[in-house]
């Protein structure tokens, strides 16, 4: 028996890379799943371009698979955010029969609530609604391998006290390769100064590279979590917007004695920080924040962690802004991160 699985893929403004995503995921030989798509309030053409795409009027290319038009049309099933909300969904049977490589559910959210809170709104929909026994987050800016739900599902029912499993996360694009591994299923965390780390970060993959590890936290790049934990969990502290509310829900899962694993076979390649930016100011205001407000509910002491900004932290990012970048005005990013992180109740 196959458990039933919700992938679900937020959208914000980025229309291009989600239908590279969406094709690559209609061509998967898991046989249970949905795809629900969150647009998170697009300004741009988003709803038409992904429209056109399911009636086969864009054909998707791309280095990692062949464009198929024998998965098309793909039929759309446009919900309210109210709606999702309020898990008031008249054509649910009927969306449940329909072939997996035939139908998309597409969430319209009012606003942009940032990865936490629009994903929130998915997996409510899908643990609720949908009755899922799995829902796997997923990036949009990301390409899966035919065979990656398989084998995380795979892992995730090995053992009962699995409840989130990870892929082994390429990049996209590594100097013209794409078999240099940018997280393999996530990394370590340190709960006191909040630091986190990717396992295998910039190894080449020689083939050595397939075991099932057992991780600290799981990146929410490739996220696949249990109906209970989620129950039990209630989704993503929507306070974070974006960053660590995966670091935080995967600690809040450990906590509740539930092993975080690897897939080493589950391939997907990702175009890291195409959403936001590495040196965004945004980006640098949010982490540093969120860095903050992690230590703060899972540490309860922030000491180390201001040592952490203020020492090791605030020397790479001198080296990274001054030196590397000649970003300066990001400095002013940085501590207004640290100041709103301090103070959030």
């Amino acid at each position: 028996m196959n458990p039933q699985v919700s992938i679900i893929i937020l959208n914000w403004n980025g229309w291009e890379d989600t239908l590279e995503c969406l094709e690559s995921l209609y061509q998967i030989n898991y046989p249970n799943y949905n795809v629900v798509l969150i647009d998170n309030g697009s300004k741009d053409e988003s709803i038409e371009k992904i429209n056109e795409y399911c009636n086969e009027k864009i054909e998707v290319n791309s280095k990692f698979f062949k464009y198929s038009s024998e998965n098309k049309p793909i039929e759309v099933f446009e919900i309210s955010e109210k709606d999702a909300r309020n898990n008031e969904f008249l054509k649910k049977e009927e969306f449940l029969k329909s072939k997996n490589d035939k139908k998309l559910l597409l969430i319209k959210n009012e606003d942009n609530y940032g990865f936490a809170g629009g994903n929130n709104v998915g997996m409510k929909f899908a643990i609720e609604c949908l009755n899922s026994d799995y829902v796997l987050l997923l990036n949009n800016d990301t390409v899966v391998d035919e065979n990656f739900l398989t084998e995380m599902v795979k892992v995730g029912e090995s053992d009962e006290k699995i409840g989130v499993v990870g892929s082994k996360i390429y990049y996209y694009d590594y100097e013209g390769r794409d078999d240099v591994i940018w997280s393999f299923g996530g990394g370590g965390v340190n709960l006191r100064t909040g630091r986190t780390w990717h396992y295998e970060y910039k190894k080449e993959d020689m083939g050595n590279c397939s075991k099932d590890i057992e991780c600290g936290y799981i990146t929410g790049c490739s996220m696949l979590i249990k109906n209970e934990v989620l129950t039990k969990l209630n989704g993503f502290d929507e306070d974070y917007f974006c960053y660590y509310e995966d670091t935080d829900i995967s600690v809040k899962a450990k906590k509740l004695r539930y092993r975080l694993m690897c897939a080493g076979n589950s391939k997907i390649w990702h175009k890291v920080s195409a959403s936001s930016g590495e040196l965004s100011p945004f980006s640098v205001y949010i982490l540093t924040r969120n860095n903050l407000w992690f230590v703060k509910k899972n540490y309860g002491n922030v000491v180390y962690c201001m040592l952490y900004l203020f020492t090791y932290k605030l020397a790479r990012k001198a080296v990274n802004y001054l030196i590397l970048n000649n970003k300066p005005k990001l400095f002013i990013y940085y501590f207004k991160g640290i100041f709103e992180g301090l103070n959030i109740k």
